[in-house]
Formats: C-alpha cells, structure tokens, sequence
C-alpha cells in the first residue's frame, strides 16, 4: 500500500514538472529581439544565427550590428552570452552578467584587440517604444580589460581598461553614472609628416600617458542633466576638465531626438536627412534651460614648451612670445564690445602667463536660462551673451 501511494507520488509530480517546464524555460530568440528593438530606436539593429538557452543561460552565436546609416555593412559581434537571465514583469528581461568574445582583428602588420568585454545588470525593456523608465535599454556596469591597436607591428595606441557604472535612483527618479579610461597611451613617434613630428618632439609628446574620468546624474522628471566631470588628464601635459548642467532632458525629449536620429539615418539622401536633423534640433533644443558649465584646465608643463616653440618659430624667445601676447589679448578683445569680460580675459592671461597653473572659463548665470534666449541673444546682440550666462574667466585659483 505504502509502494503504490509513492509511485503514484512520484507520477504525480513528475507529471506536475513536465507541465511547469515551459512556463519557467527561457525564449532566447525573443530575448535577442527584444534587445535588437531597444537599439532599433537609436537607429541600429541586431542579427543573430540562433539563440539557446540552457538553464538561466543564453548563448547568442553569429551576433552582428546593422546600422541603419549604412546599408549592406555590419559590425560581427560574434557569440555572446546571457548568465543569470530572468523574464521580468511585462515580457522583458534582465541578465546578470553579458560577455563576449576577445576581439582581435588583424591585417598584415596591423591589428586591433580587446579583452574581457563585459556587461553587469543588463535591462532590456519588453517595450522600448515607450515612454518610461522601464522602456529604457540599461546596464549597471560595462567594462573591458586591455585594449591595443598596433600598426606595422607596433603599439601605438593603448588602454589598460575601461569602467563604467549606471546607479538607478530610488523610486526611479534618475541615475547617477561614472566612467574611467586607465592607461590611455599613445605613440605619435612614427608620425610621418616632418612639420607635425618637430613639433611632437619639441613638446614632449611622442609617447603620451593618462586617463580619462567621467561622472553626472539625471534626474527624470525636471530632465536635469549634470555632467560634473569629463576630464582627460595626461602626465606632462595637462588635465583638461568640461562640466555642464542643463535641464529640459527629459524620457519625452530622449525619445523624440532618437525618432529625429532614427529618421535621419534612414533617409537615403543625406543632404536632405542633415538639414531635417537640423531644423529637428533647434525644434528640441526651445525645451532646454541652461544651468551652468565650465572649461578649466590644470597645466603640467606643456604652456611653457609650447611657449617656447611657437616662439621658436617666429625667431623669439617663449618669454618674448608671452609678453606678446599679453599685449595683443586686450587688442583683440576690444573688437568684440565687451568690456567688463574683456578686463577678466586680459586679466586672466596676464596671471596665466606669468605662472602657468590653471585656466578657468565659466558660464553660471543668476538663474537658469531658457535656450531660446541664448539663440535670440546670439542672432540679435552677440555682445550680451557674456552676461546674459554669467560668463567669467580666472587664472590661478
């Protein structure tokens, strides 16, 4: 009695397992088409020879990128795959980790490599047509290890690593994001023109040596984009820094300029698709407020060898050619009609010249400016835009 209640035991849930099977199994071919519709709508789509799933892996072969700006070309991807997949609520899907196989192409003596490509928390929406956080192709974190392109055998361009990471907000109010290029090397000894490779060699730069650093947020709702930092920073050299803040960027204008790009890219005539891509823009752009931005950069010895080079053309001494220069800003200045900015700029220079250490340009108006003033001062009165965005420049500080 005890026998027969276990086998029908062992039936029933074997029976039980074979009918909740294909609910729990993964569609890898749906997966994939989901992910070419999410980047359908800047315009690119992906191709694929077939997609498996074993388990909550997926394992995409024969994966390529078609652009829609050119037609009959492709990018090969090769295999990728999918680990720690799961269907999310309304059809999409989520995948721990994605990775990829090394990249090397070659031809003859020159060659391009990439190592260890890889995704965390890949998001892909089961709509990408929509208009919410959700619709929204998104990763948490990309990265790659070395990077190498080499020419006639030889290196001349390196990047040691790359490193990127997308945090979502609570309650999905924005991100904020974060990027780094370590070890960014570049020869420019091989430079075959004779002028550009005076040059190189008179200011130090046949081998140069950085990185490049990246971090902002965006926040949904008021479409406020700040980039906080984009900074290239090379030994020797110098670091240079771009932040801006503007508002206006919202999912709406995201969509509506990826529809304008979509639409550009598609169009044969390119003539035509630039000028409806233009007037697009300036459509798009009545939406945005600018906040502030900024250009500084840090000096780490180039101004004086450059200084001294320039100089060396024009048969002065770098100290000569300084002293020039201060002389010339004002002059030059004056012609725009704008005194008070011109007093910082000759002021600044002045500073600069004397003891190169940094240079600041800023823009910071009282309050935010609607973009549409910025354009109608430009057309009707160049003159008043320094003060209409606040615009100062600094030396030193």
């Amino acid at each position: 009695m005890t026998h027969t209640r276990t086998i029908r035991l062992m039936m029933a849930s074997a029976a039980l397992l074979t009918l909740a099977g294909p609910a729990f199994a993964l569609d890898g071919a749906d997966m994939m088409k989901k992910l070419s519709a999410a980047f359908e709508v800047n315009g690119t789509s992906v191709t694929f020879d077939k997609a498996e799933a074993n388990g909550d892996v997926v394992t995409a072969s024969g994966v390529k990128l078609q652009v829609a700006a050119q037609p009959g070309e492709s990018i090969k991807i090769g295999d990728v795959t999918f680990e720690g997949v799961e269907e999310t609520d309304g059809g999409g899907y989520y995948a721990e980790t994605v990775s990829f196989a090394d990249v090397n192409v070659s031809e003859k003596e020159d060659s391009v490599s990439i190592k260890d490509i890889a995704i965390g928390g890949l998001s892909i929406p089961a709509n990408a047509s929509g208009g919410t956080i959700d619709d929204i192709l998104l990763y948490e974190s990309f990265g790659t290890g070395p990077m190498e392109v080499k020419v006639k055998g030889k290196d001349v361009f390196k990047i040691a690593s790359i490193e990127s990471n997308l945090t979502r907000r609570e309650n999905d109010a924005g991100f904020d994001f974060d990027g780094t290029m370590n070890g960014l090397y570049a020869d420019l000894s091989e430079v075959e023109d004779a002028k550009a490779k005076d040059a190189i060699e008179k200011l130090g730069l046949k081998q140069i040596d950085g990185q490049m650093t990246m971090k902002g947020s965006w926040e949904l709702e008021s479409g406020n984009l700040a980039v906080e930092e984009y900074a290239l920073d090379f030994k020797n050299i110098g670091r240079l820094n771009i932040a801006m803040d503007f508002s206006g960027y919202t999912l709406q204008f995201m969509k509506a300029l990826q529809e304008a790009n979509k639409a550009a890219q598609a169009n044969p005539n390119k003539e035509e698709a630039n000028q409806a891509m233009g007037l697009a823009m300036l459509g798009l752009m009545q939406q945005l407020t600018f906040n502030s931005a900024s250009i500084r950069f840090d000096d780490a010895s180039i101004t004086k060898k450059a200084l001294d080079y320039a100089g060396s053309q024009q048969g002065v001494t770098g100290e000569q050619l300084a002293q020039s220069l201060k002389a010339m800003v004002p002059i030059m200045m004056a012609q725009l009609n704008i005194p008070e900015l011109q007093n910082q700029v000759s002021a600044a220079v002045n500073a600069y010249l004397d003891a190169p250490k940094s240079l600041t340009i800023s823009a910071e108006p009282e309050k935010p400016v609607p973009f549409p003033m910025i354009m109608g001062a430009a057309m009707g009165a160049p003159n008043t835009i320094p003060s209409v965005l606040g615009v100062k420049v600094t030396a030193n500080d």
